[in-house]
């Protein structure tokens, strides 16, 4: 990095190299980098974990396996990849395809050996990316108009799972609501606490109300909202280290659901490209370099494909930490290496998990009304970067939106049969079921193949 310590000092307190010292001092900033991506990382494993039927065990083994994924893949980064103080975590990339490979194998352990194949077969071609320098190439052609779509259909072709599991529940989802709109907006510019966890304390508050309910009689024993605790009392406090890689069984591979991944790994590595320069600003040291760029991408592959192995989600740079970064002015790389391993122990306590695991459904529920809408608000704020004034943008933008919600809603009823050929039935139909994957496919074509100046397609001061 060509930034002197006596200069990054100035912007810095802790810069990279620096330990922060006592230990404890170090403990209590890296639990903080914990606490900071939790609300995400463990939302995730909830909102499949619903999706794929899951009991209370089976949801709390996904949450260690994320937790345990989280922060290996965190070392991997910090340590070998960019080496940049960047925390990794579990992606909302993703949902849209594991949700499209949940719905066609039916859940359970039999989902989550599809998708540990399509996140395997997937980190090995963003391996690919990283380190044969592609990364920069490809970036020519993807611009804003390509990417705000892309990641808005994140949120948006999910509309079909908030109100319905919300709905189960409307007092406690509500709850969580409000509190989210209270605590990020209302409260979070006086209070740095309410800034930094506005979903996990809304969780909070609504579990505590939960739990008083079901303590109370309230909420009666086997109805939406109810805490049971039967599955932290049946767990055992440290995970079997003979389950912990593959626990839901060998991967299965399916060049339908790898395909539609893809789509999750692009939106994974744009955001990440960001991210890189992000955290550069926010150490006080010069933006990163080709080959830094390049090896973080890597060493996300390698963290994906570690995730896979040991039943988790992919993984991604956490922008939330980022921010973290910039407001404690703590930039040590020692103190994200303490949050990894902060992160591994929480993923090898069973207990932890099934602590997690209890939190009911109609919360989760309330929580996907109010992250979805975010996404997909964050896709549309890249759009600003291009000239939406542009008659060519806003059809480009508006057909691969629309496309991206109604072409999944056509071959919902549609079985896609090809004689001879039945496996690339299969995998028109995996696609076009994944609004994000009509959308990134739609995108490129349309944006690339369009004239377009580079400051309509929003490509300048990259």
């Amino acid at each position: 990095m060509s930034v002197t310590p006596e200069i990054q000092r100035k912007t810095v307190l802790y810069g990279l190299d620096e330990v922060p010292k006592p230990f404890l001092r170090s403990l209590g900033l890296g639990v903080q980098h914990v606490l900071t991506m939790f609300g995400a990382t463990v939302a995730v494993p909830l909102i499949l974990g619903q999706a794929l039927q899951m009991s209370a065990n089976q949801t709390a083994i996904l949450v260690s396996a994320c937790m345990l994924a989280a922060g290996i893949s965190t070392l991997i980064q910090v340590n070998f990849g960019s080496k940049l103080p960047i925390v990794q975590g579990t992606s909302f990339s993703f949902l849209g395809p594991f949700f499209a490979i949940i719905a066609a194998t039916g859940g359970g352990a039999l989902s989550m050996q599809y998708i540990a194949g399509a996140i395997m077969s997937g980190a090995i071609v963003e391996m690919l990316v990283g380190y044969s320098g592609l990364i920069g190439t490809l970036r020519r052609f993807i611009s804003p108009v390509v990417i705000g779509p892309t990641i808005a259909l994140i949120g948006l072709a999910l509309f079909e799972v908030g109100a319905p599991m919300a709905g189960q529940n409307w007092y406690l989802a509500g709850i969580v609501i409000v509190c989210a709109f209270l605590f990020s907006l209302v409260l979070a510019p006086r209070n740095n606490f309410f800034r930094l966890f506005p979903i996990l304390l809304a969780i909070v508050v609504a579990y505590v109300v939960a739990l008083l309910g079901s303590v109370s009689g309230i909420i009666a024993p086997g109805t939406p909202g109810y805490v049971s605790f039967e599955a932290v009392a049946s767990s055992a406090w440290i995970r079997n280290p003979v389950t912990v890689v593959f626990p839901w069984g060998m991967p299965k591979f399916s060049l339908a659901f790898f395909l539609a991944t893809l789509a999750g790994f692009l939106a994974s590595m744009i955001e990440s490209f960001g991210d890189y320069h992000s955290i550069c600003a926010a150490a006080g040291v010069a933006d990163p370099t080709e080959k830094q760029i390049n090896r973080g991408i890597g060493a996300e592959g390698i963290g994906c494909f570690v995730a896979g192995l040991v039943g988790g989600f992919s993984n991604t740079s956490y922008t939330e930490n980022i921010g973290l970064v910039g407001l404690t002015r703590v930039a040590s790389r020692y103190v994200v290496n303490v949050a990894a391993v902060v992160l591994i122990l929480l993923g090898l306590f069973s207990k932890f998990g099934a602590i997690v695991a209890t939190i009911p459904g109609p919360i989760v529920g309330g929580v996907y009304c109010t992250l979805f809408g975010l996404i997909a608000s964050v896709g549309i704020s890249n759009l600003m970067r291009a000239d939406m004034s542009s008659q060519r943008n806003q059809m480009i933008v508006g057909f691969t939106m629309f496309m991206g919600l109604s072409l999944p809603a056509y071959f919902k009823g549609v079985e896609v049969t090809i004689p001879g050929a039945q496996w690339l039935g299969d995998i028109i139909k995996t696609i076009g079921s994944t609004g994000m994957a009509v959308a990134a496919i739609f995108g490129l074509l349309l944006d690339n193949l369009i004239p377009g100046t580079p400051e309509e397609r929003g490509l300048t001061g990259r």
